[in-house]
């Protein structure tokens, strides 16, 4: 009785560890994370999860192989740098949309 009460105690616990939530790889976040941790070796763990949340929306428009490149050849990991990387790069590299005139005083 002993032995079954364990096994069915084992198997429970295998149970719920596996069905322990875990964060989703698939998440553009994560994905440049864990990307950044790999090519970028002077950034910390922290410093690349960081950063690729503080550029999601460059990720979610598909640039994260040129933000991670630019971080890279940054000599810093910092939110500054990412910031840089994000703004001068895709779409965004002229710095976007001129400033529109002042308007007409009558």
């Amino acid at each position: 009785m002993r032995l079954a009460c364990d096994l069915i105690a084992g198997v429970v616990a295998l149970v719920v560890l596996a069905g322990c939530p875990q964060e989703p790889r698939e998440r553009p976040d994560v994905r440049c994370s864990d990307a950044c941790k790999q090519r970028v070796t002077r950034c910390t763990e922290h410093e690349c999860e960081r950063g690729c949340a503080f550029v999601l929306d460059r990720l979610v428009e598909h640039e994260q192989e040129p933000v991670l490149a630019c971080i890279a050849s940054s000599s810093r990991c910092a939110d500054p740098d990412w910031a840089a990387c994000a703004a001068h790069i895709g779409a965004h590299a002229d710095g976007g949309p001129a400033v529109p005139p002042p308007p007409e005083i009558e």
